[in-house]
């Protein structure tokens, strides 16, 4: 069958990867892709066409008579990509717009989990600056999460931990318009302690199966400082969700979420990412994405020992309750180069050298998110450039590999955290 990947990213290289894999598959197409996805090979090559060009996917489609259709990011599931692909008869995995609104609309999410009793922190929704700036002069105690409610590339939350930093925020959101339309709404939550993970779902609106948990590293600096990026790193499985905590994530959250939309007209399908604060023992949700997170497809991806393809089908097809679902022991990490002033300015276009060794090391993989090929040769054309991943018995050994796959690859002014899965050690 013949796979098209809308995306760009990491993810999307590691989407063709572990579609390429699948005996059932015998074309993969990356649609817009990048220089990773383009040196694959094999199964696997590059369209160009962008993500948000809905009309042109759609021609795509009936022009390469693709049989599944998996989408990446999260602005075409925003403009509607699988309402589109549907009405055209596509199979296509992932959530309508009205139910991706659980990413695109913090508001809405907010709403939701109040309406549905989804454990959440406490929230206020603002839709000027004069009223955000009086609630916050109000407030006597401090952090406070100050979010954009749209789209904004995983960096419209500032957890101000003061007073100034807040009104700054604001400032910048409401006055400065820094992230658009995005911020015609903010969201000011109640700051929640406790431990961070991801958990991930695939679903056909009824049933659903889980991957393995994952810890995403968010801030650029070691330490977990400075500002908020697309994910700096990554590990699984994340060892604060026990079995138990599972559970009670399964049962005080993702059933209700997929009950929930399903009685509110929108049965969600596809990946749903749940962004957790654990606090002794009591999962609360900081989040939803509408698609898989990167960087943890990174590393949720190749823990997935059943075929990855049969499943997105079944999901599609129904029966994904039927189908193998089933994880690889040990654990995987992933390690994120990026660009000199990510996540602010940086420069693209810089030599990329990767040296033939890293084909050598046990369990590591590399995927590129901002990379393209200019006359063969790799440069960069990203904030975050690679993610290098690699597996191993158990986290210390998925890391040093990880790191080893790090030194053998150059760049001018390569920027990565070298604390990755430290809190896990």
């Amino acid at each position: 069958m013949k796979v098209l990947i809308i995306g760009s990213g990491a993810r999307e290289h590691a989407m063709a990867w572990a579609m390429a894999r699948s005996q059932n598959v015998s074309t993969v197409l990356v649609a817009p892709g990048n220089g990773g996805t383009a040196m694959m090979g094999g199964k696997v090559r590059n369209v160009d066409v962008k993500a948000t060009r809905i009309e042109a996917l759609v021609d795509l489609v009936l022009r390469e008579s693709i049989d599944l259709t998996v989408v990446g990011p999260e602005q075409p599931l925003e403009l509607g990509v699988v309402n589109r692909f549907r009405e055209a008869g596509f199979k296509v995995v992932g959530p309508t717009a009205e139910a991706a609104r659980l990413e695109t609309s913090k508001v809405f999410a907010k709403d939701f989990m109040k309406r549905h009793g989804i454990p959440t922190a406490g929230y206020r929704v603002f839709r000027d600056h004069d009223a955000a700036r009086s609630y916050l002069e109000s407030c006597e105690s401090f952090p406070q999460v100050i979010k954009a409610s749209g789209l904004c590339a995983g960096k419209g939350v500032v957890v101000a931990l003061e007073r100034a930093e807040a009104l700054l925020a604001i400032h910048e959101f409401f006055e400065a318009r820094i992230f658009g339309d995005a911020a015609d709404e903010v969201v000011i939550e109640d700051y929640l302690t406790g431990q961070e993970a991801s958990v991930f779902a695939l679903t056909d609106g009824q049933d659903y199966r889980l991957f393995l948990s994952a810890q995403d590293h968010k801030r650029i600096g070691e330490g977990d400082t400075g500002k908020n990026t697309g994910g700096m790193g990554a590990y699984a499985p994340a060892p604060q969700v026990t079995p138990d905590i599972m559970k009670t994530v399964e049962a005080r959250i993702i059933r209700p979420t997929l009950d929930g939309m399903a009685a509110d007209g929108h049965p969600y399908t596809g990946f749903l990412y749940v962004g957790l604060m654990i606090d002794n023992g009591e999962p609360s949700v900081v989040e939803y994405n509408a698609r898989l997170g990167d960087p943890e497809t990174q590393v949720v991806l190749p823990m997935l020992k059943s075929d990855l393809f049969t499943a997105l089908l079944a999901s599609v097809d129904g029966g994904l309750d039927t189908v193998p679902f089933d994880m690889r022991a040990g654990a995987a990490a992933t390690v994120v180069m990026a660009s000199a002033g990510y996540p602010e300015d940086y420069e693209t276009g810089k030599a990329i050298a990767i040296d033939s060794s890293v084909n050598d090391l046990d369990g590591v993989l590399v995927f590129h998110a901002g990379t393209r090929l200019e006359e063969s040769h790799l440069v960069t054309s990203g904030g975050r450039v690679l993610s290098v991943t690699a597996s191993g018995e158990s986290l210390r050994e998925a890391l040093d590999r990880a790191y080893r796959g790090v030194e053998a690859i150059g760049f001018e002014g390569a920027v990565y955290r070298r604390d990755i899965g430290a809190k896990a050690l």
